[in-house]
């Protein structure tokens, strides 16, 4: 079969691979018909080493079950499925408690097992973490469903973890899909004003569509005091941090009124906490990490079947698996936001 492998920054390959096969009873296997690439995928894009070994990438897809292991009951063959980004086994104390993205038996598609940006895959613990889907094949909500597994549940998990709440002022810092998937988990969550921190018209155009009030294309200092002048107070009650880097947290931070909250879902670029003394002096909680996807995608499917919602709006291309290389380079260049790949 087909998948996709990186080699090393800017070397992504389309190259045949064996087939999946199962090896433990609670596995499955999975055809892939929807997958797409990731933000979080650039950040190898940009700076792997290169190896003479490719690895399997991708992490979000949509497939039918072909073949199920012995101890499997929940899905079948011939289930439409989606997967979330982190497979977990369903049964830990992390996984009882909903934090799924913690099962120390669990781990990240292309890490373990196959990755998501091919043609099909092995998935552990297939009772667990696969959930299954009533739609036609062919339904034109495949976009939306597709975000379930990871990007609109990673922006739901950052709007949660800043303790959105109905009435309440939220900035969301980063204008990626993840970003924009914050805004719209935000305004779902009831937010009365919505700043959205971007520079690219396009994106904030779409975050206004998902309900961002307000959008402030400057950064840093000015950005944060341009925020206050439209807010008229002193800062945000919630944050939200999609980006990843210390100047994004710092505003973050700086953003946030005293005893609000920070969530934050970007990817950290160092092992800083950054801006500490004004988190320590203002009361300001900072929460957030890896999105348990496999538990909240269950709370946001309901809203995406009656169509309450588009979070399946990022994405802005889709391409056949064999020009995946040339779709990491369109949302490296942002010349794309989202890309979705049709194997």
């Amino acid at each position: 079969m087909k998948a996709t492998l990186i080699y090393g920054a800017g070397d992504i390959r389309v190259e045949d691979v064996p087939d999946p096969a199962l090896q433990n009873s609670t596995d499955a296997i999975v055809r892939i018909t929807h997958s797409c690439i990731c933000g979080s995928d650039l950040w190898p894009y940009k700076s792997r080493e290169q190896t003479e070994q490719g690895d399997r990438i991708g992490h979000e897809f949509i497939g039918v079950v072909e073949e199920t292991g012995s101890d499997v009951s929940r899905v079948q063959r011939g289930d439409l499925v989606v997967a979330p980004f982190f497979y977990a086994d369903g049964t830990c104390e992390y996984c009882r408690a909903g934090l799924t993205s913690a099962c120390p038996n669990g781990s990240a598609w292309g890490a373990e097992t196959d990755g998501g940006q091919g043609e099909a895959a092995r998935v552990p613990f297939a009772d667990a973490t696969l959930m299954k889907l009533t739609v036609p094949h062919d339904s034109a909500l495949m976009p939306s469903l597709l975000t379930l597994s990871d990007v609109f549940g990673t922006g739901h998990h950052a709007a949660v973890s800043a303790k959105v709440e109905p009435g309440k002022d939220v900035a969301v810092i980063g204008d990626g899909a993840v970003g924009l998937l914050a805004v719209l988990a935000a305004k779902r969550l009831g937010a009365e004003r919505i700043v959205l921190m971007g520079r690219h018209k396009d994106r904030t155009d779409l975050g206004r569509e998902f309900g961002a009030t307000d959008v402030v294309s400057e950064r840093g200092e000015e950005g944060e005091q341009k925020v206050r002048d439209l807010l008229g107070t002193d800062g945000v009650h919630s944050a939200i941090e999609a980006v990843g880097y210390e100047q994004s947290l710092t505003s973050a931070i700086n953003l946030t009124k005293p005893g609000g909250h920070v969530g934050i879902v970007g990817v950290p670029q160092s092992g800083e906490l950054p801006n500490l003394a004004q988190k320590f002096f203002k009361n300001v909680t900072v929460a957030g990490g890896i999105a348990p996807t496999q538990a909240n995608m269950y709370e946001l499917l309901p809203d995406v079947l009656d169509g309450q919602i588009e979070p399946g709006k990022v994405f802005d291309r889709e391409i056949p698996l064999a020009e995946t290389p040339s779709g990491y380079q369109a949302m490296n260049d942002r010349e794309a936001l989202k890309v979705l790949v049709r194997p």
